[in-house]
């Protein structure tokens, strides 16, 4: 067993096998300027989508392409409120109808607190 052992290296530190005839994947190289003035590149793959936007190694700061490609802006949605919500389930006319209808069971005393209905008192 002892005979078997090499001797001077680690178990899976180094590769005994040569780069010979491999074919490495197409890759690209893309270079990027950070606002702190580094300059570092980063290689991707041939058909890989390119950020426009890396942290740099150095500083941690984001770092823009050099080739100058800038982020495609976004449309943006308005955020919907609740009334925008509600107007697309009913009309102006339908939501005044529903108000004054609870408003008169609220006078009432049918709906609502004990406490604020007209005409009854709570002992």
């Amino acid at each position: 067993m002892a005979d078997r052992a090499l001797r001077g290296s680690g178990l899976g530190a180094k590769s005994f096998e040569d780069e010979a005839g491999i074919e490495f994947a197409a890759r690209q190289e893309i270079g990027f300027d950070c606002v702190r003035g580094h300059q570092f590149s980063v290689t991707f793959a041939a058909e890989a989508d390119l950020p426009t936007l890396w942290d740099c190694p150095r500083c941690g700061s984001q770092a823009k392409r050099s080739d100058g490609v800038e982020a495609e802006v976004k449309e943006t949605k308005p955020a919907r409120t609740h009334w925008d919500m509600l107007l697309e389930r009913r009309s102006i006319s339908e939501l005044e109808e529903l108000l004054a209808e609870r408003l008169d069971l609220l006078r009432a005393g049918e709906v609502g607190p004990p406490h604020l209905a007209r005409g009854r008192r709570s002992a």
